[in-house]
């Protein structure tokens, strides 16, 4: 009797601790990127870069690591480049009026 009660108070102890347990863990991750407060929109090589908040500088890569576009003191919520050389994706990186850095890949379909 005693090992059927232990078996009982085991199964019980195991349903009310996994009752309690989340199903999927909760995404606590301080590597999660936050959204960008900013979108990027393009038409062919002409890219505009569009925020609620202040930009305070603009710089552009080629995928060999070459700089074409570099803007500082922009200090505005719009800023728009051309890219002038011929390249199917760029890294944009984009600094904000608080400080924060953002950076993604950009695509371009000829």
């Amino acid at each position: 009797m005693t090992l059927a009660f232990r078996r009982l108070i085991a199964v019980l102890s195991f349903l009310l601790l996994a009752g309690q347990t989340p199903a999927q863990p909760i995404n606590n991750d301080p590597l999660k990127p936050e959204p960008k407060p900013y979108k990027v929109l393009s038409s062919g090589k002409q890219f505009t870069v569009k925020s609620a908040k202040t930009i305070s500088h603009v710089m552009v890569w080629t995928a060999s690591g070459d700089r074409i576009v570099e803007q500082k003191n922009i200090q505005q919520s719009s800023f728009s480049f051309t890219i002038p050389v011929k390249g199917s994706y760029y890294f944009l990186m984009v600094g904000m009026g608080n400080g924060k850095i953002y950076t993604e890949k950009i695509g371009v379909r000829d």
